[in-house]
């Protein structure tokens, strides 16, 4: 492992701004109480609910809580991931938990953010949070900016749109090495939309050794199988 450990999650930069964001975040709640009644309205009409609620989203966290932030860095340390990947930055809370990890380990964390004023705020937090030089963030989508990642993956968080899961590790899947992690969140937020993703990582045919977690709003833990 690298020696650039810099205490960790109780970096004095890195601790202050996870503080100060996952406060920020706590204001979620009242955009997506907004939000409700558009996407009801969305269903109801058999349209896109991505759609009606994205104006929303434009502004909201919906980071990963604390304690599986510390489940991020304590997976991406215990496998000494260096190459390590995530769908769905938002404002990079979650990419600091991983960033941290980046830096002990000698690696970097390459992020994807569609929103554009979101990377930016990504970007400044990360730099914050003192680990610019371990993030590389881009913008647009990520089917399209991950697609030709030359590296091979370590570890990946899957946190952006939930559409997107299934297709995405069909696309990064050979990308990754054998003892590769994969963190995919809100298992249980989106039971119905993540079934046909839960269902192709606990098939172990498909090259993964996977449980769900009851930890946040429930996360798939899957491994790269040889």
């Amino acid at each position: 492992m690298s020696t650039n450990d810099d205490a960790g999650l109780a970096d004095p930069k890195v601790a202050t701004t996870l503080k100060k964001l996952h406060e920020r975040a706590k204001g979620d709640r009242w955009i997506l109480l907004r939000a409700l009644p558009a996407a009801a309205l969305a269903a109801l009409r058999g349209k896109k609910t991505f759609d009606a609620v994205e104006p929303y989203l434009k502004n909201a966290y919906i980071p990963v809580d604390p304690d599986q932030g510390k489940l991020l860095y304590v997976t991406a340390r215990a496998i000494e991931a260096k190459t390590i990947v995530e769908f769905g930055t938002s404002f990079a809370i979650s990419t600091i938990y991983l960033a941290a990890a980046a830096r002990a380990n000698g690696g970097r964390v390459i992020g994807t953010e569609m929103e554009p004023t979101k990377v930016k705020a990504a970007r400044a937090n990360v730099a914050e949070a003192g680990l610019a030089q371990f993030v590389d963030i881009r913008e647009g989508d990520a089917m399209k900016s991950l697609a030709a990642l030359e590296h091979q993956i370590d570890f990946l968080l899957l946190d952006g749109w939930k559409d997107i899961y299934l297709p995405m590790i069909k696309m990064l899947s050979p990308k990754m090495r054998a003892g590769a992690v994969v963190l995919a969140d809100n298992i249980f937020t989106f039971k119905k939309t993540l079934r046909p993703y839960v269902a192709h990582m606990q098939d172990r045919t498909n090259g993964f050794e996977s449980v769900t977690l009851p930890i946040g709003h429930g996360m798939e833990y899957s491994v790269r199988l040889p």
